[in-house]
């Protein structure tokens, strides 16, 4: 029996993890399972924690008020170290571009331990955008012993920095989750009711942007993008979580507050934002994770950042770069609000992160590797 520790501490590493959790518990002759948590998210993070009725074996508790990257990675790290010397595993898993999954493979290691690097060579060439994301991937994936691609142009980065070994072609994880998330959201009335303010009849554009490095004159023209479509498209509802950051707050309401067809609302949990996914016209969004899930529902993504490690998504046609400037993206969203033709051409194009067998994928390399 190999001794498995996943590490993770956001929401979004949280819903990538859990396909994968719990298709290795499905095997417990095989793995010992331990789930450490770094509290790097709080709510948010719990939310997906008992959507997917996963528990903890280990909470590291880091999130602090007004936290720094160094605060993050620096107590990550020491934290981690004591888990690790607790449990012993044989594989420690990551996911993704976080300071906690770049924390959690430094500590296995100073430790001698492998690591598995789940969502590996995504790559947006701009060690500041998405900062501190893009680094943190990369300085992961020359620690990493495994690496779970999750398309062929990760492959390709991979090979491109001089990594070639125990390098695997799985797909997402992100899409197991939605495909199990959906099929539960779609019968569930009180999510539904949590919706009530919505026009069933009327079109919805989902909005989701908080990235720090658009803080300052690119998040103020992508609220001025947001307003200047919902003066246009009266009919059309906008409805966009807010993220409690502050910098995201201040200037949302301060430019949003009082428009009658936009809805500012409280951060969505994962099933009621999955609800909204699937409910909506398309999205627009600074999100990795919603270019990847949103397709998989037949829903254009409009991606408001210059660049985007999500590249295989611009290719297929699912998703379109239009930065961060107010007139391009008025000009993307009208399109699409406007062309019968550009809407489907999108809407119908294939998902290039996966069908929903990624964990599986994932399983079966570890039953057949040695750790």
């Amino acid at each position: 029996m190999k001794k498995l520790l996943f590490v993770f501490g956001t929401r979004p590493e949280a819903i990538k993890m859990a396909p994968l959790i719990l298709k290795c518990l499905a095997y417990p002759e095989m793995f010992e399972v331990r789930l450490c948590l770094t509290g790097q998210h709080k709510e948010m993070l719990q939310q997906v924690m008992d959507f997917f009725k996963l528990k903890p074996d280990y909470n590291l508790a880091l999130m602090m008020p007004d936290q720094t990257l160094f605060d993050i990675t620096a107590n990550c790290l020491l934290r981690i170290q004591k888990v690790l010397d607790e449990y012993h595993p044989d594989l420690v898993l990551v996911q993704g571009d976080t300071s906690t999954a770049f924390a959690g493979a430094l500590a296995a290691f100073y430790k001698k331990i492998k690591t598995a690097h789940v969502e590996a060579g995504l790559r947006s060439f701009d060690n500041y955008s998405p900062f501190p994301e893009e680094v943190n991937r990369r300085l992961t994936g020359i620690m990493a012993h495994y690496h779970f691609a999750p398309t062929p142009q990760a492959v390709k980065n991979l090979h491109a920095e001089n990594i070639h070994q125990h390098i695997y072609l799985t797909g997402n994880t992100v899409i197991d989750a939605l495909l199990l998330a959906v099929e539960r959201v779609r019968i569930d009335e009180k999510i539904r009711q949590h919706f009530s303010f919505l026009d069933a009849h009327k079109k919805v554009i989902l909005i989701t942007a908080h990235r720090r490095e658009s803080f300052g004159v690119a998040f103020e023209d992508i609220c001025n993008a947001i307003l200047t479509l919902a003066n246009l498209y009266k009919e059309v509802q906008f409805v966009y979580p807010v993220h409690p950051n502050p910098n995201v707050q201040k200037i949302v309401h301060h430019k949003l507050d009082n428009v009658t067809n936009i809805f500012l609302i409280d951060p969505l949990s994962y099933p009621h934002l999955v609800w909204m996914m699937d409910k909506c016209y398309f999205v627009i969004t600074d999100s990795g994770g919603i270019q990847e899930e949103a397709p998989s529902l037949g829903k254009p993504v409009i991606v408001i950042r210059d660049v985007t490690e999500r590249t295989e998504g611009i290719s297929a046609g699912t998703s379109l770069l239009a930065g961060t400037k107010t007139e391009n993206i008025v000009t993307a969203a009208s399109s699409l609000l406007t062309d019968d033709r550009a809407y489907e051409k999108m809407a119908k194009s294939v998902n290039p992160y996966g069908t929903g067998n990624t964990a599986q994928v994932i399983i079966d390399i570890l039953l057949k590797e040695q750790l």
